[in-house]
C-alpha cells in the first residue's frame, strides 16, 4: 500500500494550533516567521494567541492555513518522512499541496493566498453570502433542494466531504430556504457555518479573472509529486493546466469523496494530513473505513505517521 499526503484548508484552524510540534521542532517558527516577513504580519502571534475573531477573519486563515502545512511537512521531511505518491489539499490546501510538491515557491504562495482571500470577500458584499453544512442526505438529494432554493438567487452544493455531508453556499436567504428544505427531507443535521464567504459557489465568478491574472503572474513549475486538484480530480504537469484549475477552483466544487476514492484506486491505502484539526481525516474515514490514516499535528501524530512510513 502506498502512502498520499493531503492538506486541510479553511475552518481546520484554531488558535494554539501546532504549539507542541513546534516546542519539538524548530522549522514550525521558522515557516511562519519566513511567511510573517512577506507579509508584514506576525502569523505565529495569530496562529497562538489570536484572537479567535482576528484568526478566522479570511484573509488572515488563508496564509496561516498554509504555514501550518507547509511547516508540518518540512519537519516531515526533516525527520526523514517518506515522500508521498500524491498529494491533494481541500480548498486551500491544494495551494499548499502544490508548495510542497515544488511547483509553487512558498513566498509566492503566502502572497497569492492572501490575495485569494482578498477577491473572495470583495466578490459578495458583507452579509450577503453564506456556507452549510448538510448531513444524513445523498448528493442528488441536496443538488435537487438547492435547486428548489434557489429561484432568483443563488444556492449550491459545493464540498462533496464524504458520503452524507455536503457543503451549500450562496445567498444567504436562498442558504435559509435550502436548510429548511433539507430538515423537511430527513436530513440529521442542517446548519449554517461561520464562513461568510460562499466559496466554490457561482457567487466566486467575479474574483475568477482577476485571480487567473494574478496567477499569470507567478511562475509555476511542473510538481514533483503528482497533485489531484479539487475541481477535475486530476494531476496536471503544465504550469498553464495549474493555473487554470486554480482558477476554476474558486467557483467550483471541490469533489473530496471522488479524489479520496481515486487516491485508493492508485493503491494508497495510508492518508496523511499535514495540518491542524484532524478534519480530513475523520472525513477520509467516513469514505471508506478501511483507510488507515493520521493526523501530523503533533509530535504523537508525527510518530505514528513515521511508523506507517517504515512499515510501508
Amino acid at each position: 500500500m502506498s502512502i498520499a499526503c493531503v492538506f486541510p484548508g479553511q475552518g481546520a484552524q484554531s488558535v494554539g494550533m501546532l504549539r507542541a510540534l513546534s516546542e519539538a521542532h524548530s522549522q514550525v517558527r521558522e515557516t511562519f516567521d519566513e511567511a510573517s516577513q512577506g507579509l508584514g504580519l506576525d502569523l505565529w502571534a495569530l496562529a497562538s494567541e489570536g484572537p479567535k475573531e482576528a484568526l478566522d477573519r479570511t484573509e488572515n486563515t488563508q496564509p496561516v492555513m498554509l504555514c501550518a502545512g507547509v511547516a508540518v511537512w518540512r519537519v516531515w521531511r526533516a525527520q526523514g518522512g517518506c515522500l508521498p505518491r500524491m498529494m491533494a489539499g481541500h480548498s486551500l490546501g491544494e495551494y499548499t499541496a502544490l508548495v510542497c510538491a515544488g511547483a509553487l515557491e512558498f513566498s509566492d504562495a503566502v502572497t497569492l493566498v492572501r490575495e485569494r482571500a482578498r477577491l473572495m470577500q470583495s466578490a459578495v458584499p458583507p452579509g450577503e453570502g453564506a456556507m452549510a453544512a448538510i448531513l444524513g442526505l445523498d448528493d442528488a438529494q441536496v443538488r435537487t433542494l438547492c435547486e428548489q432554493a434557489s429561484g432568483e438567487r443563488v444556492v449550491a452544493a459545493v464540498n462533496f466531504n464524504s458520503p452524507g455531508q455536503v457543503v451549500i453556499a450562496g445567498h444567504s436567504d436562498a442558504v435559509e430556504r435550502a436548510l429548511s428544505l433539507a430538515r423537511e427531507a430527513g436530513a440529521r443535521r442542517a446548519l449554517r457555518l461561520a464562513v461568510s464567504v460562499p466559496a466554490h459557489s457561482p457567487l466566486m465568478d467575479p474574483a475568477v479573472a482577476p485571480l487567473a491574472q494574478h496567477l499569470a503572474q507567478l511562475p509555476l513549475r511542473s510538481p514533483q509529486i503528482p497533485v489531484l486538484h479539487n475541481s477535475d480530480v486530476a494531476s496536471h504537469s503544465r504550469a498553464d493546466a495549474i493555473r487554470d484549475a486554480l482558477a476554476r477552483q474558486l467557483h467550483s466544487p471541490v469533489r473530496w469523496v471522488e479524489t479520496v476514492r481515486y487516491m485508493m484506486a492508485q493503491g494508497v491505502g495510508d492518508i496523511l494530513e499535514l495540518g491542524p484539526g484532524k478534519v480530513l481525516t475523520g472525513l477520509n474515514r467516513r469514505i471508506d473505513r478501511t483507510l488507515r490514516g493520521v493526523c501530523i499535528q503533533d509530535p504523537k501524530g508525527l510518530d505514528e505517521a513515521l511508523t506507517r512510513c517504515e512499515e510501508g
